[in-house]
């Protein structure tokens, strides 16, 4: 499937400040594209566009926290006044709680499931209209390795989400696998970020799984870009990741429960 044939495609990042969102961003403008840039913060926001400025890409930072419901359709009018043209969306914005259901904050598990799950099924359903009409467009949704694993008690909601998002995108690759608009679940396993600092466990995590768990956000990237090229309905980078995945659709439910139930013991967090 060729570009458009606008000189640049543009695609909007969301959680574009750090980690998995930055090292996608820096992967679609070596490929050619412009960017939209979003998230909470805008300093990085910055410091990321000139920085793919200096690699030839153009890029629009809009400061938004997706945890508040109007900010979909916010950033969607935004765009549009600016007379851009969204042909790639990555939603990778995401964070978790470790402490406990009952520990957490509702207001946290809101928005746990406001950024995760309803934001990027209202973005989609906002821009994909138009990447049909075009027959061009690519939607990336960063889920988890955890969302294809059994449950675990501390980040209760966390995997359940992810387990939504990569059905939900499932589920649309099939519905636009004709129409030229590419839709993949990235699920990546342990990845060098901030999600763990910001969630508190860097610590724990640090010490209870061995550094050949653990991916670059660079590698995740670019196995991500590739597998939404090529039109895959889910990724799961790391021969070890996949693996684990395929291992625990087949495990009977108790075995699968008992065998990750230690998680939560080892980050100390319950």
């Amino acid at each position: 499937m060729s570009l458009p044939s606008r000189p640049r495609p543009v695609a909007l990042i969301t959680g574009a400040s750090a980690g998995i969102g930055a090292a996608v961003a820096r992967i679609y403008a070596a490929k050619g594209w412009d960017l939209i840039l979003t998230a909470r913060r805008e300093a990085p926001l910055q410091s990321l566009a000139a920085e793919l400025a200096r690699m030839g890409a153009a890029s629009t930072v809009l400061t938004e926290d997706l945890a508040d419901p109007a900010t979909p359709r916010r950033l969607f009018d935004a765009i549009a006044k600016r007379g851009l043209t969204v042909d790639g969306l990555i939603n990778n914005a995401g964070f978790s709680r470790t402490d406990g259901f009952l520990n957490t904050d509702p207001t946290a598990h809101r928005a746990m499931i406001q950024v995760m799950l309803a934001a990027p099924v209202e973005l989609a359903r906002l821009f994909a209209p138009a990447m049909v009409e075009r027959g061009f467009g690519r939607i990336l949704n960063v889920a988890s390795l955890a969302g294809q694993m059994p449950a675990t008690g501390g980040d209760t909601l966390y995997g359940p989400i992810k387990s939504f998002l990569i059905k939900a995108s499932q589920g649309l690759h099939l519905e636009l696998r004709r129409s030229g608009v590419h839709v993949t679940a990235l699920c990546p396993g342990y990845t060098l970020t901030e999600f763990h600092d910001a969630n508190g466990t860097r610590e724990q995590v640090s010490s209870a799984y061995p550094t050949w768990m653990w991916q670059t956000a660079d590698h995740v990237a670019r196995v991500g870009y590739e597998a939404c090229e090529a039109n895959r309905p889910k990724v799961t980078p790391g021969v070890m990741n996949h693996l684990l995945a395929g291992l625990a659709k087949h495990l009977p439910d108790r075995v699968a429960l008992g065998m990750v139930g230690g998680h939560a013991k080892r980050l100390k967090r319950i």
